[in-house]
């Protein structure tokens, strides 16, 4: 099987990594053959090439390899939220928003969802388990739909007794 991914140009120089290591490792994890050129080229067995996929998404979306590589366990996902043709005023607003002050937003959602958050572009990707993505995806709505931090936190707050 043969696939095509399209990553962003200034993103390749991660997904090669030193001296082609980060491809390399890739290749070998995943049993794959990837050529990088406009696009990225994955060859290899199909369950093989869709793992690839998704580990070249993410890093494409922002996050390191080391995080990207999570993937390779079956358990982990990539989930992409995009924002929807925001005016350069309502995305600005939308990450900040996410992002919070020095970041904490973002890193409590990270903290109590135990998930990865990059924001790159117009989108917001979170790889974690499938349930704790499924709790920072709503975190994340929530933000973008305007309802108060102090109302998601409670909300995070809340998912702490669930896991105990």
């Amino acid at each position: 099987m043969l696939e095509t991914v399209k990553i962003p140009e200034r993103r390749k120089g991660v997904l090669i990594g030193r001296g082609g290591s980060v491809k390399k490792a890739l290749e070998e994890n995943t049993n794959t053959k990837i050529r990088i050129n406009d696009s990225v080229e994955i060859e290899g067995e199909a369950l093989d090439v869709m793992k690839a996929r998704e580990i070249i998404k993410a890093i494409g979306r922002g996050f390191s390899p080391e995080k990207a590589f999570k993937l390779l366990n079956d358990e982990y996902q990539l989930f992409i939220i995009s924002l929807e043709k925001p005016t350069k005023k309502r995305k600005r607003r939308i990450l900040s928003r996410i992002i919070g002050s020095k970041g904490m937003s973002k890193n409590k959602i990270e903290m109590f969802t135990n998930t990865d958050i990059s924001i790159y572009g117009k989108t917001i990707s979170i790889i974690g388990k499938w349930e704790d993505v499924e709790k920072a995806a709503k975190a994340i709505d929530m933000l973008i739909g305007g309802k108060p931090h102090s109302y998601v936190f409670k909300y995070l707050e809340g998912l702490k007794g669930e896991t105990a």
